[in-house]
């Protein structure tokens, strides 16, 4: 289980010693929340933030574009320093397209670019089927996106199993995004989940890396 602090509810007063603080208590790579105010109503982070965390840190930087259009940013994305490149199915009309596009992108250091498809709550997962094996990453929002701090859609757990079932034996993470709290990480697991994004429950915290060692432990105590 990889823990992927978001970085939408740290304090971008300190934004360093934030990003500091969660890879010092073991993060395993950042989310970056990129909102447009047209695909969700809010506005987050662009480019310069992206070249300011990709300064301040060597974890990976995954990217989750709730953004329309997405596949006119996809390369300054990437060479900018994203790892990997989350695009929404409801905001790609040609999502077999948009995915191909990504998987031909380069970070700045030469690597080939993640690709990862993300579904709202309300959007079934026979919405990837076609684009499976083009993925290395689904992610399924357990809150409606758009806000930082939401509860979490416990109704998501039997969509994050038919997920698990759909890839089979690919090698393909499954990411749970929204609302995200220590005593979800043991159910999550259960269902199929391979990485854990968590804002407000780590950035908030007094002890960061106590939260996620507790989440790490809670969903690795399923096997």
């Amino acid at each position: 289980m990889r823990i992927a602090p978001s970085i939408l509810s740290a304090d971008f007063g300190i934004l360093a010693d934030e990003i500091a603080r969660v890879e010092a208590a073991g993060a395993d790579q950042i989310h970056i929340d990129v909102m447009d105010g047209r695909f969700v109503p809010n506005i987050t982070m662009g480019f310069p933030i992206l070249d300011a965390i990709r300064k301040r840190t060597r974890l990976p930087l995954d990217l989750h574009l709730m953004i329309v259009e997405p596949e006119k940013y996809l390369a300054e994305f990437a060479a900018r320093g994203a790892d990997m490149l989350t695009v929404h199915v409801e905001a790609c009309p040609h999502l077999h397209r948009t995915v191909a596009s990504i998987r031909e992108l380069a970070d700045r250091r030469g690597a080939v670019v993640k690709a990862g498809a993300a579904l709202n709550p309300s959007t079934p997962p026979d919405a990837i089927e076609w684009v499976m094996n083009d993925l290395d990453l689904v992610l399924v929002m357990s809150v409606n996106p758009g806000y930082g701090g939401q509860k979490f859609i416990p109704a998501v757990y039997p969509k994050i199993r038919a997920i698990r079932t759909m890839l089979g034996a690919r090698g393909v993470d499954v990411s749970i995004d929204g609302g995200v709290k220590v005593e979800h990480a043991r159910p999550l697991a259960e269902h199929g989940a391979s990485v854990l994004v968590a804002g407000s429950a780590v950035f908030e915290a007094q002890d960061p890396a106590k939260v996620i060692r507790e989440l790490r432990a809670a969903a690795e105590a399923v096997r």
